[in-house]
């Protein structure tokens, strides 16, 4: 048995009924020319052929009713695991519209996993209109961050058509030419200077803390944990989900870019910040103060052949809702961004990850005392999440990959994620919200739209 991370488990230990932890993914295929009726079907019972399964899909918590349990992995042989209650075939109502499509992600994201098999679901969806068909797969937080889920999944595609890989659960060889520089030189390093330079690193944790607190006190472009103001989607959840979903094209978004010296990501924020700035207002709930963004970061991981786990961490950013004019905005959030940057330059991996920890993820973890969300302060108002995914079109076995959508995490206190992930030449968003909470989530993406036109006006 294997020891969980501790960044891992709490993952397990804050799941409940009402805040499932895992993270998902939206993705929608065009039927190959001469494809069959029963095509989907077909492709159905051949991934059920593929039950040899890495370690990743047959770990489970060692003991799921237990807290203990939640300490250990324990990993299944592959004549125990159930590969049919893993992988299911489902079909869309008629007509078949992306509308059906939404509807059943939601409903299936909204379930828990069950902690008694491994942690991971994949669901083949046929019935979609227009000759397409679609997948949903989900695996735990626990298992998998972000980054490294859109990794696991973008495993099954190619650019070429006429490919035909093993599915994300089915083992892979990995070239001895894909070891990494951090590996090698792990390798080389001597015991004696890997550990002086952790005794360095946790030194500078300190140092590093204070930093990030003198800058938040002296700097108003600083975003700071707690001071964010309590708006409607700082509530407590309920167990079901909505998820809406759209493109947008990266030019688009580059274009902005440019034109005021920001970054890709500033842009997203941006867009994120006006359609959330149009939606409160059109439930009389814009707050006078700005809401605060937590924003993940990927952490740099030496040890790439470890499975699984995860590695990010989160700072935090002003959204300038309060500000009306769009450049305006964005040039807070632009600077609220670079302070953000700033604080965690030259720091190491453990050091940015000790100042996560303390300004994003501890205090999310209050939200979980019974009644503090009623009457406690908000660390932050949600979390925006940006995912670098593959660039070029992508096949499944001769299916066309044409959209790829995040499905993610709202937890107790923040009923609302927003994730984007670029895939080829769009910004895929997916938008998670608790579907009590948040009504009309769909009307998120009008405004996205009319944010991002008015950034390009």
């Amino acid at each position: 048995m294997a020891l969980i991370a501790p960044i891992d488990a709490s993952f397990l230990l804050m799941e409940t009924r009402e805040q499932p932890m895992h993270v998902g993914g939206l993705q929608i295929f065009q039927l190959p020319d001469g494809a069959g009726p029963d095509y989907v079907g077909d492709l159905y019972r051949r991934l059920l052929t593929y039950d040899t399964l890495r370690g990743l899909y047959r770990r489970r918590p060692s003991m799921p009713s237990n807290i203990l349990g939640d300490l250990w992995w324990k990993d299944e042989r592959d004549k125990d695991v159930d590969l049919e209650y893993h992988v299911r075939l489902s079909a869309l109502p008629k007509p078949g519209r992306v509308r059906e499509l939404l509807e059943l992600v939601s409903r299936l994201h909204g379930t828990l996993l069950d902690r008694h098999r491994p942690l991971w679901e994949f669901h083949l969806i046929e019935g979609l209109e227009d000759n397409r068909f679609a997948t949903y797969g989900k695996v735990h937080h626990a298992l998998v961050d972000g980054i490294r889920g859109t990794q696991e999944s973008a495993g099954q595609y190619s650019p070429d058509p006429a490919a035909e890989l093993p599915p994300m659960w089915a083992p892979r060889d990995k070239p001895a030419s894909a070891r990494t520089k951090a590996e090698s030189s792990t390798e080389r390093r001597a015991p004696w200077r890997a550990a002086a330079e952790l005794v360095g690193d946790v030194a500078g944790v300190a140092p590093t803390l204070m930093k990030v607190f003198t800058d938040s006190i002296s700097k108003d472009s600083a975003a700071v944990a707690f001071t964010a103001p309590k708006t409607m989607l700082n509530v407590s959840l309920t167990g079901a989900r909505r998820f809406a979903a759209q493109s947008w094209p990266i030019d688009r978004i580059k274009k902005v870019a440019k034109a005021n010296g920001a970054t890709i990501n500033d842009v997203v924020l941006a867009m994120c910040s006006g359609a959330l700035r149009r939606y409160l207002v059109a439930n009389d709930a814009l707050p006078t103060k700005s809401l605060i963004a937590a924003v993940p970061v990927a952490l740099p991981v030496a040890d790439t052949s470890r499975e699984g786990g995860n590695a990010v961490t989160m700072v935090l950013s002003r959204l300038a809702t309060e500000i009306a004019d769009p450049l305006e905005r964005l040039t807070a959030i632009r600077a609220s961004m670079l302070t953000a940057k700033e604080s965690m330059a030259g720091r190491s991996t453990l050091q940015i990850n000790a100042v996560g920890m303390a300004t994003t993820i501890v205090p999310t973890g209050l939200n979980l005392i019974p009644g503090y969300v009623a009457y406690g302060r908000t660390p932050y108002n949600l979390v925006i999440s940006n995912v670098p995914g593959p660039r070029e079109p992508l096949y499944w076995n001769g299916a066309r990959l044409l959209g790829w959508y995040p499905v993610s995490v709202p937890t107790e206190g923040l009923a609302l994620n927003m994730t984007v992930l670029s895939y080829a030449d769009n910004m895929e968003f997916g938008l998670t919200g608790c579907r009590r909470s948040v009504p009309h989530l769909q009307h998120l993406l009008d405004y996205l739209e009319d944010s991002l036109a008015e950034l390009e006006q």
